[in-house]
């Protein structure tokens, strides 16, 4: 019996943190995974083996998710490669991951520290996202990840928040207009998750570990592993009927 062609799953940021746990539950799901990385090819190698090892075809692509110039010849390149393994250019699931922190207080926040935020984390989405449609399936599915920081706040985020609070809005709109063609689009909104995200600050300052941990209901900070699995879960059959949701991962923080 011939096994069914898999799927594919296309996630930005998706050498480390939390995009390398998303796109490894992606694979344990059966689905293959597109990556893209900023500037670490190793490291984006080394999950493309391991979601090889999986079973699962990977490739990994390099991509400023913030130049909103390069996307065309992004979209060119991985598509020819997808045509040229899979004789199709389609993909099924696109996962807007790739982000890049920024803690500055809001009297102190310059206006580059502003533009180089709403390249990556709003405009960049939102174009990555209109370039990526002609190459989407009909039925697949879309999912931004946005932020804990959109419902509750703390000092330094305001740039971040706001921005994430853009792509949840614009996600609505999304589900909206995209029903059509029966794609449905949703947010995964991490709490704060011990990676290398930031310089690792919440993985490594123990003081503000142990101030989000006394905030959150569950009794501790995040780790990629909360999270990976729920973006896959959006990606499968179970998930269909999910459409213009927020879903806050972030074990009860601030209830």
């Amino acid at each position: 019996m011939t096994k069914a062609k898999s799927k594919i799953a296309l996630v930005t940021g998706g050498s480390r943190g939390l995009g390398r746990n998303m796109a490894l539950s992606l694979a344990k799901k059966g689905i293959d995974v597109i990556l893209t990385y900023h500037s670490n090819q190793q490291k984006a190698e080394e999950v493309v083996a391991e979601i090889q090892a999986l079973g699962q075809k990977a490739m990994a692509f390099q991509l400023d998710a913030g130049s909103i110039q390069l996307f065309d010849g992004f979209f060119k390149q991985l598509s020819e490669r997808l045509e040229e393994q899979n004789g199709s250019k389609k993909i099924d699931f696109l996962i807007n991951n790739a982000g890049t922190a920024l803690y500055a207080p809001f009297t102190e926040t310059t206006e580059d520290q502003f533009d180089d935020a709403l390249n990556i984390h709003y405009k960049g989405v939102f174009f990555f996202t209109q370039k990526a449609l002609p190459f989407l399936n009909d039925g697949g599915r879309i999912i931004n990840i946005s932020s804990g920081l959109t419902r509750f706040s703390f000092p330094g985020s305001s740039v971040y928040g706001s921005m994430k609070g853009a792509v949840e809005v614009l996600t609505k709109y999304l589900a909206k207009e995209l029903g059509g063609r029966r794609i449905a689009v949703n947010v995964v909104a991490p709490g704060a998750i011990e990676t290398d995200f930031g310089g690792g600050r919440t993985r490594d300052n123990k003081e503000i570990n142990a101030n989000i941990a006394s905030l959150t209901a569950l009794g501790r900070v995040g780790l990629p592993d909360d999270i990976g699995g729920v973006v896959s879960f959006l990606c499968t059959e179970d998930a269909g009927w999910i459409n213009g949701q927020r879903i806050e991962v972030s074990g009860g923080v601030a209830l």
